[in-house]
């Protein structure tokens, strides 16, 4: 099972949710994807993946694999910490709260339209869930371009030593080279056999 965590200001139909999903329906593994709307809140968020993560895990009998992009591959990487599940980090945020502070007012969804209120409560909220360290880096794939325009891939190779790694030139935040790794998502998360994929790999 592959629980999908799209970042802020994004919805289940962001380009890489639906890529991964129309190629796991392509793979037979449909009903192996979730991908849910996440609550702005970041409390309200982490609080309902902890619960969505216990309903997949009984449901499949194992732990889901987790994956998210940018402030979604930071709540994928604090469930890796605190549930033991395996995450994969597109281009994640290390410490959201700096940057999304300058984001406080009201916002849209880009792509559903509909208007929110980034607080500066939210923004505390972000701040709680910060670590300074990973205590278990080996349960997450960092995959980083880095021609991210958004944030600084120096800060976040490092914050994700220990973790598996794949570093590309170029690129930009949206991480440009998604659909070439989606099978390799599928192994990761034990949902195809492990094989000799050829990509390169930091570790």
């Amino acid at each position: 099972m592959i629980l999908y965590l799209h970042g802020f200001r994004s919805s289940p139909q962001s380009v890489k949710a639906r890529a991964l999903a129309a190629h796991m329906t392509a793979r037979g593994l449909a009903d192996a994807f979730r991908c849910p709307q996440l609550p702005i809140a970041p409390a309200e968020a982490m609080a309902m993946l902890r619960e969505e993560v216990a309903r997949l895990a009984e449901q499949a009998g194992r732990l889901p694999t987790v994956v998210g992009s940018s402030l979604g591959g930071f709540y994928a990487t604090r469930l890796a910490e605190e549930l033991g599940v395996r995450a994969v980090a597109v281009n994640p945020v290390v410490h959201p709260s700096r940057g999304l502070s300058a984001y406080v007012g009201r916002l849209t969804n880009l792509y559903t339209g509909e208007p929110f209120e980034w607080t500066p409560e939210h923004v505390a909220q972000l701040s709680a869930l910060e670590r300074d360290r990973l205590e278990h880096p080996e349960r997450i794939w960092l995959m980083v371009e880095l021609g991210d325009e958004l944030l600084d891939h120096r800060q976040t190779i490092a914050f994700y030593q220990g973790a598996k790694q794949t570093v590309l030139e170029g690129g930009d935040h949206s991480f440009t080279r998604w659909n070439d790794y989606l099978d390799e998502i599928l192994v990761w998360a034990g949902l195809m056999p492990e094989g000799n994929t050829g990509k390169t790999e930091r570790s």
